[in-house]
């Protein structure tokens, strides 16, 4: 176990959930790998059928940062299998299922859950039941007691991540990363992600050993906006980094996502003096140029408060190296990547004087969704 996880901490401690499961993410991890290792065999055998239908679906679904692991992931996973993956969250699916649901086409169905309880994400199953011909599941869950873990019928696997990444907290961040990477591996080949695992999980726990103190320092700053961009799966990165904040200042900071060519069609306008804006900058050459664009624009623009990249090969500037991933591919930069953006909304939290176990002070907003009423579509 990290030595990151050994100093006392009470269990009053307003940091006590949240913190422990940002600085647990290397070991949550290596945990997830070891047990898609143990299973490999039985997930194959369900997977490798599936993938032989050259006109196979795969839908990636989630409820809030459970979706946005499907934006991280869906183009990365599509290039790695030569099939159609798309990332639909399952908020979308319930809303307007003959939309989202085509009857026709084989479908995987592949659900993430940190509970296994959103309305959305069980009646998305339901609903792909009824109205698709061929369709099989594949439910990544962090709770083996939830109704997710159940209630797929048919051709179904069930894989429940080790309890660790069953995050207590109100917001989610190993059970983000553990679910992503469980993805991630479970496509790409958990074979190949032997090697990779432990750069990762290396890295990692060097940014927490490294960072910490200085995103504590960045927040104290005061920013009123908070703009997080990314290209390719950094942009689904950067809505959950923004969600991220959000929900644990309690809605204190605006924040908002984008790509870096996006960025400058409209959306640049939310820059001003009090504006920290985040660049998560690829290990692609080519996408990386694009990165380093808008980067040298902001800060030749002298509008925001701080402009900061987060590289895996260093930067000009005010930077957040990964040390170790610089031949990395893009996805196995998502897990480092998030760290520093989990600390920052962690001591933004603090600085509000908020519980960043449960910021939501009005008690509207929950751990679990509440409140969602499935309607049966006519």
């Amino acid at each position: 176990m990290s030595d990151l996880l050994l100093a006392p901490v009470s269990a009053d401690d307003a940091e006590c959930w949240t913190r422990r499961e940002i600085l647990q993410q290397p070991e949550t991890l290596r945990a997830t790998h070891a047990l898609l290792a143990a299973h490999r065999g039985p997930i194959e055998a369900f997977l490798a059928p599936l993938l032989e239908k050259p006109d196979l679906r795969v839908v990636l679904a989630g409820a809030g940062t459970s979706a946005f692991i499907g934006e991280c992931l869906a183009a990365t996973l599509a290039h790695a299998t030569g099939r159609c993956v798309e990332a639909v969250a399952t908020t979308d699916i319930v809303s307007a299922p003959d939309l989202y649901l085509k009857a026709g086409t084989p479908t995987l169905l592949v659900s993430f859950g940190r509970s296994g309880n959103s309305p959305e994400s069980i009646a998305a199953v339901g609903l792909a039941d009824a109205r698709i011909r061929d369709i099989s599941h594949l439910v990544i869950t962090c709770n083996a007691d939830g109704a997710l873990a159940g209630c797929a019928s048919g051709n179904a696997y069930v894989l429940t991540l080790p309890e660790a990444t069953h995050d207590r907290a109100f917001a989610m961040t190993s059970s983000f990363s553990a679910m992503t990477y469980a993805a991630l591996a479970i496509f790409s080949g958990i074979d190949a992600l032997a090697t990779r695992i432990e750069p990762i999980a290396d890295a990692i726990h060097r940014l927490l050993a490294d960072t910490e103190s200085r995103m504590a320092a960045l927040s104290a700053r005061g920013f009123s906006r908070v703009v997080y961009l990314g290209s390719g799966p950094f942009q689904g990165l950067a809505r959950e980094a923004a969600l991220k904040l959000l929900e644990l200042t309690d809605g204190g900071l605006v924040t908002m996502f984008d790509t870096p060519l996006g960025f400058r069609h409209g959306p640049k306008t939310i820059v001003n003096r009090e504006t920290l804006v985040v660049v998560f900058v690829s290990n692609d050459p080519l996408t990386q140029a694009y990165d380093r664009d808008i980067v040298e624009e902001l800060r030749a623009d002298g509008v925001a408060a701080a402009v900061l990249v987060v590289s895996a090969q260093g930067q000009v500037g005010d930077t957040v190296t990964v040390g170790g991933l610089e031949q990395a591919a893009d996805s196995d930069l998502l897990f480092p990547y998030i760290v520093p953006a989990q600390l920052f909304a962690l001591h933004a939290s603090l600085n509000r004087g908020l519980s960043p176990d449960t910021p939501n002070q009005a008690g509207t907003v929950n751990r679990v969704v509440a409140g969602v009423r499935i309607h049966t579509a006519p």
